[in-house]
């Protein structure tokens, strides 16, 4: 599915003054739209129910009700993990469950394939393949896609460190960086300052930043060069990394497979040196 903050953005061109100010209030405000009134919505916009409702066909529905819909569906991913939970619950069918997690993971895989290019592929693997020094980041719940995705890289290119951004180390390792080096941020809702303050102090060194997150509405793409939209819906409470590690594996493997000439000897040399130390059990 489209990101709903993101359609609106790109059709804004397209709507009438009033409309334009219905939009730009959901933009701003999409959680608390998301359970208000077609009344509420028309008092806090200063507008009237008819102009919400043709708002709503303007931008593709065929009345607010399934455009607030789609708006609680999305903005449920974003809240905090007590009100997600809440409202899964609301609409699971326990029996099943595991259908239902099937059903979205599928589906935020396919988000990111819709809203990621083959050439967006290809530029962040050749940004990763001729940076001076990687520096992947992440906290709490995208630690997972940082720390796998920066010891693919490191193991593959050996020019790749991992640091979590609730640390404070990272500002002595920033101030070292320039041009030729790239930064990796994984952030997810409800998006952590200290990513934020690490991809401000990288764009003031003049440092290229590519960031994964749950969708283009994330308030840190202001911050990247580059953007994968890895949707983090769960039928849970948490924010789910399973489209995030889709995504990166290729990454991964497209730097294997573009460069054999460098990456196979460094993958010979470890493994020669986990064989030496006897490393892997034989047994």
């Amino acid at each position: 599915m489209e990101d709903l903050i993101y359609k609106l953005q790109h059709k804004v061109a397209f709507l009438t003054d009033a409309q334009r100010r219905i939009a730009d209030y959901i933009v701003q405000n999409p959680m608390e739209v998301a359970f208000l009134t077609v009344d509420k919505l028309a008092s806090k916009v200063g507008t009237s129910t008819a102009t919400i409702m043709r708002f709503s066909a303007a931008v593709g529905y065929s009345g607010f009700s399934e455009f607030q819909k789609e708006l609680q569906s999305a903005m449920k991913h974003k809240a905090d993990p007590q009100t997600r939970l809440e409202a899964n619950l609301k609409h699971s069918n326990k029996n099943k469950l595991l259908h239902d997690h099937v059903e979205l993971q599928f589906q935020n895989i396919q988000y990111a394939l819709d809203n990621i290019t083959e050439e967006t592929f290809q530029q962040i693997v050749g940004k990763i393949a001729s940076a001076r020094h990687v520096l992947c980041t992440s906290v709490r719940s995208g630690r997972p896609v940082g720390e796998y995705l920066s010891l693919g890289i490191n193991r593959l290119l050996g020019n790749c460190q991992y640091i979590d951004a609730d640390q404070s180390d990272w500002v002595d390792d920033l101030v070292h960086f320039n041009s030729g080096d790239f930064i990796i941020a994984v952030s997810y809702p409800r998006y952590a300052k200290r990513m934020k303050d690490l991809m401000e102090a990288a764009k003031s060194y003049g440092v290229e930043v590519l960031l994964i997150t749950d969708s283009y509405s994330s308030p840190l793409t202001k911050y990247a060069q580059y953007v994968l939209p890895c949707s983090s819906a769960s039928v849970g409470s948490h924010n789910s990394v399973v489209s995030a590690i889709f995504i990166v594996d290729y990454i991964l493997s497209a730097l294997a497979m573009n460069d054999p000439e460098r990456t196979k000897p460094r993958l010979d040399q470890i493994n020669h040196m986990l064989t030496k130390m006897s490393y892997h059990t034989t047994h």
